[in-house]
């Protein structure tokens, strides 16, 4: 084309102008081609950012679509390390072996070497900055007893939580074409991870950590880059391409933004930054709803076709779980395969009106519309889990009445909040909470202690928390106070 330009009579000084002119409307057209749709263009790709107080979706691009986690598959280790830390199976200080297994696994790893160990806290760390699958393949052969034991703990929990379409593996994310998921069951994590764990979700803003000699630092690149980021987790495999799930709370407002299959660190990146920008202010300001309900999901037992790697002892916290059997099925199919919506009575598989039976969330509704890079938000709320059998329900989470559930919610406070701890009864919450405030004095003068029960592995615990904070920065200065007289807390937002 500019060649034939450059044949072509003009009058003198006037082709330079219209090269110039067409050369401009080229580079522009391109741009909108190439770089304005690069996330859509490519196939990989997948989407989804929802209000974490709500649980409404307010952009969505192919969510419910199976694609590989990568190394997002860690943040249901952490899940399920969270919860063993939170019912008192382990402590931070737990000493996790690692195995000739574990030691082998290839790159992201700490590098510890078989028969060395680390502890949970020094675990945690590596697994949320470096991303190490040696350590994480450690956990699960801790907690599960070997890691495919542990990998059939990780899909009845993600059942558990309503993530129908997960289904893992292993404990790390290292390719396996049949470990799979969708950006709205990572969604669901995410919400879950800082819904049901606030002591330990701190951890995922870690910015670096030291390890003997090394100092490590996080892959995500967006926690202390963008206003409000504050994790949660990236992963990559060349099946997989680039992954993303951003938690971000910023002046009253709370998303988990999900991004599948980015063709680099940087257009992934990218990506996300926009979708927080756009939909972050979109976010509602109300107080949070509890979306998803914790549920006692047991381990598997000891089967016979799953042998045990005789590197991997089995611990004490694995012995104690095997309690009962998981059906999982045998084949699965292979990501880009799609599902069926599932019908409801009286409502269109694409419905985007609330389900009759009251439930908070509603049934997906389809975008018919062509994507852009930030679509117009979809009129959608995250589904709860379908019942389809007692640890498939999002609204069953315990064996007390929902009614009794209800109202032990609604009496909360809300607002920025401290936890100190967790106990197994009211009493020793509250006492735990009335020598903290002892301890601190001043900086705890006017805050309110409150035992906030949940439910962990199928008995109820308590929240030891303190209320009555007006913003993030007073309740960050108490827990800051508490620390310095050698009581852990974390700040949290109810």
């Amino acid at each position: 084309m500019l060649n034939y330009i450059n044949t072509t009579s003009f009058p003198k000084g006037g082709a330079s102008i219209f090269q110039k002119i067409v050369g401009l409307v080229f580079v522009v057209a391109l741009f909108v081609l190439l770089g304005g749709h690069t996330a859509h263009a490519n196939p990989k790709y997948a989407g989804i950012v929802v209000d974490a107080k709500t649980g409404k979706v307010l952009y969505s691009d192919d969510p419910d679509s199976l694609r590989y986690p990568a190394s997002l598959t860690k943040m249901m280790t952490l899940y399920l390390t969270f919860e063993a830390l939170e019912a008192g199976r382990i402590t931070l200080d737990t000493a996790i072996p690692v195995s000739t297994h574990a030691a082998a696994e290839p790159p992201s790893k700490l590098g510890v070497r078989a028969g060395g160990s680390v502890t949970v806290e020094q675990a945690i760390f590596a697994l949320i900055t470096r991303s190490a699958n040696d350590i994480s393949t450690a956990l699960g052969e801790y907690l599960g007893g070997n890691e495919a034991r542990f990998a059939m703990m990780m899909t009845n929990k993600a059942r558990a939580l309503g993530m129908t379409r997960t289904t893992y593996r292993n404990a790390n994310g290292l390719p396996n074409t049949a470990q799979m998921t969708t950006a709205r069951d990572q969604a669901r994590l995410g919400i879950a991870l800082r819904q049901h764990f606030p002591q330990y979700y701190g951890y995922f803003s870690t910015r670096s950590f030291k390890f003997g000699k090394q100092v490590i630092g996080n892959h995500n690149r967006l926690v202390g880059s963008v206003a409000g980021v504050d994790g949660i987790k990236t992963g990559y495999t060349r099946a997989a391409g680039f992954n993303l799930v951003t938690s971000a709370q910023l002046n009253g407002r709370s998303i988990v933004a999900v991004v599948l299959g980015g063709t680099s660190t940087a257009a992934r990146d990218g990506q996300m930054r926009k979708l927080v920008a756009t939909y972050l202010p979109q976010a509602s300001q109300g107080s949070a709803s509890n979306l998803i309900a914790q549920v006692r999901t047991p381990a598997p037992p000891v089967a016979a076709s799953v042998p045990t790697p005789i590197t991997a002892q089995p611990s004490p916290v694995a012995a104690a779980a095997q309690e009962v059997a998981v059906n999982l099925p045998t084949g699965a199919p292979r990501p880009s395969a799609r599902y069926a919506e599932e019908k409801l009575p009286g409502a269109s598989a694409y419905s985007s009106e609330p389900r009759a039976n009251g439930a908070a969330a509603a049934v997906t509704a389809a975008l018919d519309t062509p994507p852009s890079v930030i679509p117009t938000p979809a009129p959608e709320y995250m589904p709860t889990a379908r019942a389809k059998d007692p640890t498939d329900s999002l609204t069953t989470a315990s064996t007390r009445p929902v009614a009794e559930m209800a109202r032990a919610a609604a009496s909360q406070p809300s607002g920025w909040v401290i936890q100190i701890g967790v106990s197994p009864n009211k009493d020793s919450a509250l006492e735990m909470l009335e020598t903290a405030q002892a301890k601190v004095g001043g900086a705890l003068r006017s805050a309110k202690p409150f035992a906030m029960p949940v439910d962990a592995n199928g008995g109820q615990v308590y929240r030891a928390r303190f209320a009555g904070f007006d913003d993030q920065k007073a309740a960050v200065n108490a827990c800051n106070s508490l620390k310095k007289k050698g009581v852990a807390c974390w700040a949290a937002q109810q």
